[in-house]
């Protein structure tokens, strides 16, 4: 939802909705409930605009990522970063391109 958020700039839920709708379909009441608690955690911000909200973004993508990426660093793979990369390797979904990617940030920040 960030993702869409960043792109459309600020926004109704109903234009989250609508712009989810190409990936899947979710509920007005479940994109709702997530955005408000995108607001709680800090990330959006709202303001009132006739009976709904507006939503922006209060963070930066890369920001949000890094945040993100260390969430799921610790709780998923027992804060050990090398576990994270071990799987993402593993996994079938690494193209070769994005594999050579990896290798030539990897030298660069062996340098």
């Amino acid at each position: 939802m960030m993702n869409v958020i960043w792109r459309l700039g600020p926004c109704t839920v109903n234009q989250v909705v609508e712009a989810l709708r190409e990936q899947r379909e979710l509920a007005y009441t479940s994109v709702s409930t997530i955005v408000r608690i995108l607001e709680q955690k800090g990330f959006v911000s709202s303001t009132r605009e006739g009976r709904g909200h507006v939503y922006a973004a209060l963070v930066q993508k890369h920001e949000y990522q890094a945040q993100t990426l260390e969430r799921v660093v610790s709780n998923v793979f027992d804060g050990t970063p090398s576990l994270l990369v071990q799987r993402l390797l593993d996994s079938d979904t690494l193209r070769p391109e994005e594999l050579a990617k990896i290798k030539a940030l990897l030298e660069k920040r062996r340098k």
